[in-house]
C-alpha cells in the first residue's frame, strides 16, 4: 500500500517510508491511498486473538511493507503484561446499560498515548533497517502534556534515535512534569518552553522545514521525524482499540454484531478521534463521532460552523492536554472533506498559517455534519462532570475523560440520541488528583498535602489502586532543567544534537 501526502498526492510513499519520515518535505500529513475494509474474516481473526494479536491483524492490513513477522514481533513486544497494568491492554468497562467506559491508560505514562508510543518506536526501528537508512533519527516533540513522557519512555535508548521533547512550562500537571524531567535515557533531552503548547508545535514545524538545518543535519548524518500524532505511525494504532473495544462489547453481549453506537472522545490535536473516524471508515459500525473539547474550543465551533478560526484566547485548563488551539490531524480529514484535492487542502493550510483561520465549503461541512458532533465543557462543568459521574456511576473520571462526559450529556439532551456510546477515557484520574479530589470536594484536605499524599487520597476515595508508574516517580531525581522562548527553540535542538 502507498501513502499520498494530503498536500501533495502525486508524492506518494510506502508504510515504512511514512513511518520513517514522519512528515511529508512540504509539510503534508501522510495517509493511505485506500483505506482497508473491516471484513468479518478479519474481525473475526482478531476476536480470536489477544490484544497484540489484535493490533497485528489490524497493521498487517495498513502496513503491508512490514512483514508479518515484523509486526507479530513489534506488537509482542509493546502489549504485554509487563508493559500493561492490565491483561487485556484497553480494557472496557461497563458504567450502565447505554456507556462504556474504553480505559487507555493502563500503560507506563498511564495516558492513551502509551497504545500508540510503545509500538512506535519497534515499527520504525524496523523501518530504518529494511531501508537500510544509514542516518540517526531525530525525533522532534511538541507536547502539551501526555505524549511527551509516552514518546520518551517509548525511545529511550532506542537505536538509531535520539528523542527531543519540547512542553509549555506552565501548561501540564505536576505529575506530567514530574513525568518527563525525571525520564531517564542515554538519547533523550526534555526542554520547557515560555509559551503555549501551540507555539511549541509551530516552532517544532518550522524546524522541520527548515531547509538550512536540513543541510547541516545531513552533513552530520541526522534526520528529523516525529512522534506526534502527525506520523502516520502514531495514528494507526490507535484505530485497533476501536476495533478491540467493538468485539469485547459483542463478546460480552452488551452490544450486538453491527448494533451501531456513538464515540465521544475528548480531544485537542484531533489524533485519538480521527483514529475512531478510521473506523468507522473501515466498516466500524460508529454511528455518530462526538468531539469534545475544553474551553479552547476551536474544534468544537469549527465543526459547528465550518470555520476554523484560531484566533482566540488561549486557556490553560484543569485538562492540559488539550489545550490547543491548532489541531495538527485535522488536515487528514479536510483532506477527505475536500475529496482528496491536495489544492484545496493546501489553500486552507495556508489560509491557516497566514491568517490563524480558514471556512470551508457547504458541501464539505454538510458531509462533517453527517459523521461528526461538537460540544465544549468550560471549567465548572468539567469539575461537576467529575462529581456526577462519580456520585451517580461510582467511577472516577480524569479531567479530559470528564469533558467528554460532559459534552456526551449535551448530546443526548440535544438530539436525543440515546444508542449506546463508548466513553473514551484517555488518562488515569490520578495524573490529576490534585483537580479530581477538588471536583469530588475534597479541596481543603488537598491544600494541606503534596502530590504523593493526594494520590493516597484519591485512591482511599476512589477505591482505585495507585498507578505502580506514579508512585514510583516519588524520589526521582530531576534531570533535565532546560529551559527556553519559542523563538531559540532551534538553538536548542542544534545545542542537543551537537550542531553547534
Amino acid at each position: 500500500m502507498q501513502y499520498v501526502s494530503t498536500r501533495n498526492k502525486t508524492l506518494k510513499v510506502s508504510s515504512m517510508e511514512a513511518i520513517k519520515y514522519g512528515i511529508s518535505q512540504e509539510g503534508g500529513l501522510f495517509v493511505p491511498i485506500k483505506i482497508p475494509s473491516l471484513t468479518d474474516d478479519l474481525l473475526n481473526l482478531m476476536a480470536k486473538s489477544d490484544y497484540a494479536g489484535r493490533a497485528a491483524a489490524l497493521l498487517a492490513q495498513f502496513l503491508p511493507e512490514y512483514s508479518r513477522e515484523d509486526i507479530d514481533e513489534s506488537t509482542k513486544g509493546a502489549y504485554n503484561e509487563k508493559t500493561f497494568d492490565s491483561p487485556s491492554i484497553a480494557p472496557v468497562v461497563k458504567l450502565s446499560e447505554d456507556l462504556f467506559s474504553l480505559e487507555l491508560w493502563h500503560g507506563p505514562t498511564c495516558a492513551f498515548k502509551d497504545i500508540a508510543l510503545q509500538v512506535l518506536p519497534k515499527l520504525m526501528t524496523k523501518a530504518l533497517k529494511n531501508t537500510q537508512e544509514n542516518a540517526k533519527i531525530a525525533i522532534l516533540v511538541a507536547t502539551s502534556g501526555d505524549t511527551g513522557k509516552a514518546a520518551l519512555e517509548g525511545f529511550k535508548d532506542v537505536d538509531q534515535t535520539s528523542i527531543i521533547v519540547f512542553y509549555p512550562e506552565n501548561g501540564v500537571s505536576d505529575m506530567q512534569w514530574l513525568q518527563m524531567v525525571s525520564q531517564e535515557g542515554t538519547n533523550v533531552h526534555v526542554a520547557a518552553i515560555e509559551g503555549n503548547f501551540d507555539d511549541a508545535q509551530t516552532a517544532v514545524k518550522s524546524i522541520f522545514a527548515d531547509e538550512e538545518l536540513k543541510i547541516r543535519m545531513a552533513n552530520a548524518n541526522l534526520r528529523f521525524s516525529s512522534a506526534n500524532s502527525i506520523n502516520w505511525g502514531r495514528l494507526v494504532p490507535q484505530i485497533v482499540y476501536y476495533i478491540s473495544a467493538y468485539i469485547d462489547m459483542i463478546e460480552n453481549k452488551w452490544l450486538e454484531k453491527g448494533e451501531s453506537f456513538n464515540v465521544a472522545v475528548p480531544t485537542g490535536n484531533f489524533g485519538n478521534i480521527l483514529a475512531a473516524y478510521y473506523a468507522k471508515a473501515s466498516g466500524l459500525p460508529i454511528h455518530k463521532l462526538i468531539c469534545a473539547s475544553n474551553s479552547n474550543n476551536v474544534l468544537a465551533d469549527f465543526l459547528n460552523t465550518g470555520v476554523y478560526d484560531a484566533r482566540r484566547k488561549f486557556f490553560n485548563t484543569v485538562s492540559p492536554s488539550m489545550d490547543i488551539l491548532i489541531s495538527s490531524n485535522l488536515e487528514r480529514l479536510l483532506f477527505e472533506l475536500a475529496n482528496r484535492d491536495d489544492a484545496k487542502v493546501r489553500s486552507w493550510m495556508t489560509d491557516l498559517k497566514e491568517n490563524q483561520r480558514f471556512d470551508i465549503e457547504k458541501e464539505a461541512l454538510n458531509r462533517l455534519e453527517s459523521m461528526f458532533w461538537g460540544g465544549w465543557a468550560d471549567e465548572s462543568q468539567t469539575k461537576m462532570a467529575i462529581n456526577s459521574t462519580h456520585k451517580t456511576l461510582n467511577y472516577v473520571l480524569d479531567p479530559h475523560t470528564a469533558v467528554a462526559k460532559w459534552v456526551l450529556d449535551e448530546y443526548r439532551n440535544q438530539m436525543g440520541d440515546y444508542r449506546k456510546c463508548l466513553l473514551v477515557s484517555t488518562a488515569s484520574p490520578f495524573k490529576f488528583a490534585d483537580d479530581v479530589l477538588k471536583a469530588l470536594n475534597y479541596g481543603d484536605t488537598t491544600e494541606v498535602l503534596d502530590k504523593f499524599d493526594r494520590l493516597d487520597l484519591l485512591s482511599e476515595v476512589s477505591g482505585m489502586n495507585v498507578p505502580a508508574a506514579l508512585v514510583q516517580l516519588k524520589g526521582k531525581k530531576i534531570i533535565h532543567t532546560t529551559r527556553c522562548t519559542k523563538s531559540d527553540m532551534k538553538t536548542t535542538v542544534e545545542k542537543m544534537l551537537g550542531l553547534n
